[in-house]
């Protein structure tokens, strides 16, 4: 009888690769939140929302399989990249905001 195969390596693991990350920022005088939540291993994707005076305006989920697919990089080395790639999101988030873009 053969038995299951339990995945190995990056994704074996189940939760988060990241905290959660809340960047408050104000803009023509309203009160944003950028919150990014790591949806854990298994889903392989990050929530992003756009929070104004409590109520979400915008919301979308941000896949980084392709970073646990890739065998070239050590647990820290995909922490890092995906940390980068989350500052990078909340910076044009951010940008889009003050734009007009989201939530306009």
């Amino acid at each position: 009888m053969n038995e299951p195969t339990q995945p190995t390596g990056k994704t074996a693991k189940t939760g988060p690769v990241l905290p959660g990350v809340n960047r408050p920022f104000e803009h023509d005088g309203d009160r944003y939140l950028i919150e990014c939540e790591d949806q854990g291993r298994a889903e392989a994707a990050i929530d992003l929302r756009v929070i104004r005076g409590g109520s979400q305006i915008w919301s979308k989920r941000i896949s980084y399989a392709d970073l646990l697919e890739r065998d070239d990089l050590s647990e820290g080395e995909l922490e890092h990249e995906l940390a980068g790639r989350v500052e990078k999101l909340i910076q044009t988030v951010r940008v889009a905001v003050e734009r007009g873009k989201l939530g306009g």
